[in-house]
């Protein structure tokens, strides 16, 4: 979030960073929550844990035959220190009940903040291109997108829980200012998310009919509006997320080769891989970090090898297979919740960043948090 708000004018120009500003006031608040919460992890969260600890210790040693020095040293200290404590932090957040509302509440508030900033700039209030360069507009999109997406998933569940017709007339209002303003950055990955997101997230708060209700309706008035504005082209000018999704092939292509690639140096260098960092030199790109896989799980297999690919399929394929095995038995508004802000980082991951990203390893926390339960101390010891 700290991201999406601090490459969209006009807060790029703020001569604060807002990732460190962030991190400083996050550390110490959860250094607190950790030692005044009593916690309580349940058994089925155990496998994805270790997983995950055992593949951060398997990208340190994939690391000696590496032929990356750049990239190895920016990418491994973001997995193997980072990744822990956005992993830790996921958890924390998401098991306390105050710090889950809280997220919820700032992740609907930034959205509907990047929501207005896009509009605004729309009818002209700063020109984007004057202010970022080509390479921050790009980082600015997707984040943007990925943070509205976020965001109406978690204003869909509070539609479904309002108690009252205004209520869930304005969550319905948020919603589809978020949608419109997921049109316009070029963010795809981000608008599918959107759409997943607010048809899936708040079916789980729901019974089991209306829940089926509620997905199909979503999924028909967006394929409706999508529908309408393709035959409408003029309406549908400058929709920039529009028109990379129907005509613009380039990224995908692009994509496409990388994925290749992956696959073929995986099969070259098996069984344990080119070695942390070493894909984009060994695809010819030299120590370009941007052009990693853009999957993590052909990211792990290319770099890692078959132990790699294995034990990220135990980090993150566990932590999925863990939250099916824990939904029956939690509430469903956290469930609900925790669906809304995983799904679009999950959705990301396979198409985009690499396995240094901390959005990554934070969803996973969050993943991982429905089998964790947090009591106060004294409640605890009551």
């Amino acid at each position: 979030m700290a991201g999406a708000l601090k490459t969209a004018p006009p807060l790029a120009g703020l001569p604060i960073d807002l990732t460190l500003a962030s991190l400083a006031l996050l550390l110490p608040a959860i250094a607190l929550l950790a030692v005044s919460r009593h916690w309580r992890l349940d058994p089925a969260i155990a496998p994805p844990l270790a997983a995950a600890g055992l593949f951060w210790a398997w990208l340190v040693v994939a690391g000696a035959w590496s032929p990356s020095s750049t990239v190895l040293a920016a990418k491994l200290p973001e997995v193997i220190l980072a990744g822990p404590l956005m992993l830790a932090t996921g958890m924390m957040v998401g098991a306390e009940p105050a710090a889950r509302r809280a997220l919820s509440a700032t992740t609907i508030a930034i959205g509907a903040l990047l929501a207005a900033i896009v509009a605004w700039g729309v009818v002209g209030g700063w020109a984007l291109a004057a202010l970022l360069e080509a390479e921050a507009q790009r980082l600015q999109y997707q984040l943007a997108g990925l943070a509205m997406a976020t965001a109406a998933a978690l204003a869909a569940v509070k539609l479904v829980e309002a108690p009252s017709w205004t209520g869930r007339a304005a969550w319905a209002a948020l919603i589809l200012a978020l949608a419109a303003a997921a049109l316009l950055p070029g963010g795809r990955t981000a608008l599918v998310a959107l759409l997943l997101g607010v048809a899936l997230a708040p079916a789980l708060r729901l019974p089991r009919r209306a829940a089926l209700t509620w997905a199909a309706a979503v999924a028909a008035a967006g394929l409706a509006g999508l529908l309408w504005l393709v035959l409408h082209p003029g309406h549908a000018e400058g929709l920039r997320t529009l028109e990379r999704l129907t005509g613009d092939a380039a990224g995908f292509d692009a994509r496409r080769g990388l994925w290749a690639a992956a696959l073929d140096w995986a099969g070259e260098a098996a069984p344990f891989g080119l070695g942390t960092g070493g894909f984009t030199i060994a695809a010819g790109h030299g120590e370009r970090r941007g052009l990693y896989p853009h999957n993590h799980a052909l990211e792990a297999l290319a770099e890692g090898g078959l132990p790699g690919l294995l034990l990220w399929l135990g980090t993150f394929g566990g932590a999925a297979l863990a939250m099916l095995r824990l939904a029956p038995t939690l509430a469903p508004a956290r469930l609900a919740r925790m669906a809304a802000m995983v799904l679009p980082v999950a959705m990301t991951i396979m198409v985009s960043t690499d396995l240094g990203n901390r959005m990554a390893w934070f969803a996973l926390g969050l993943a991982l948090s429905l089998g964790l339960s947090a009591r106060p101390l004294e409640a605890a010891h009551a």
